[in-house]
């Protein structure tokens, strides 16, 4: 755990607690999003041929999600300024940094 605080930047074992909560609620919250979404406009797995094509829409359609809400539900659990700070700096690797300075 001391690693983990230590590459994160965090002092407390709760926090640490807080921010894998975070990520666990967040991926299951994008993933059920997702579904509601990727009906709405019209994707399902029936009228989606070849199914995999469905799942990789829809992964590409989660990835977007997740970016979106991560900041918000880590607001809920008081790691805010963490997970803004993680957002900046996974889209800046990702090339995109120019839009969050």
């Amino acid at each position: 755990m001391e690693k983990l605080k230590k590459r994160w930047g965090i002092k407390s074992n709760w926090q640490a607690i807080a921010i894998i909560i975070v990520f666990a609620i967040n991926g299951s919250f994008a993933a059920w999003v997702a579904g509601p979404v990727t009906n709405f406009i019209g994707l399902n797995a029936e009228n989606t041929k070849p199914y995999a094509l469905y799942i990789i829409l829809r992964l590409l359609l989660i990835f977007p999600i997740y970016q979106i809400t991560l900041p918000i539900v880590g607001w809920f659990f008081g790691q805010f300024d963490f997970f803004w700070n993680f957002e900046k700096k996974m889209l800046q690797r990702m090339g995109l940094g120019r839009f969050f300075k």
